[in-house]
């Protein structure tokens, strides 16, 4: 497929989401939600649900992201039980956010690569204090390495099995296509 033509319809990934893991996992992807949220079944959802923003296509995958690192006993719990503090964190905390982050965005790249689509790393903190954004990348980008080499979590990795299937990419995936801005080269 051309890039040019690629389309990244919401509509079918919450169909590819849906044909890999509402079975099993009896999760669903909901588009709409003003704020991402994890919401697990309850008395009125029968369905664990990844809400994203909008109809974000990179919404969805980021959230889809989380889903995949969040173990059982975390996916009985909103948000995975994981704190949140919006946009406006200070030093310390953006420092706590971007070690959570590491692992969902580097799983969020592979999702992108698979699909054919642009990826950016977000250290998501514009009215806070000024992060260290090239470190952030490098070590999303040194997690890909390790994914890579050491294998993604199951989940992720069937994704990205579906993900390529539709946007008809070629498996496995390399560190070749996963491009690193041209300022990090030097800390590599």
């Amino acid at each position: 497929m051309h890039e040019d033509r690629i389309i990244h319809d919401v509509d079918r990934l919450i169909e590819l989401f849906d044909d890999t893991f509402f079975d099993k996992y009896n999760t669903r992807l909901i588009k709409g939600g003003e704020e991402p949220i994890y919401l697990p079944a309850d008395a009125e959802n029968p369905f664990h649900q990844i809400v994203f923003r909008s109809d974000y296509f990179s919404s969805a995958l980021h959230e889809i992201a989380h889903w995949c690192v969040a173990g059982q006993a975390r996916r009985l719990l909103e948000d995975f039980g994981y704190w949140y503090l919006p946009d406006g964190r200070t030093q310390e905390q953006q420092k706590n956010f971007e070690h959570v982050e590491i692992k969902p965005q580097a799983i969020e790249w592979a999702f992108c690569v698979a699909a054919n689509k642009p990826f950016n790393v977000s250290a998501d903190n514009l009215n806070g204090s000024e992060a260290d954004t090239t470190a952030f990348r490098l070590k999303v980008y040194q997690q890909v390495e390790r994914y890579l080499t050491q294998g993604f979590p199951e989940r992720a990795s069937q994704f990205i099995s579906a993900l390529a299937q539709h946007y008809q990419v070629s498996l496995p995936l390399a560190l070749s296509q996963f491009e690193l801005d041209p300022e990090l080269y030097q800390h590599v």
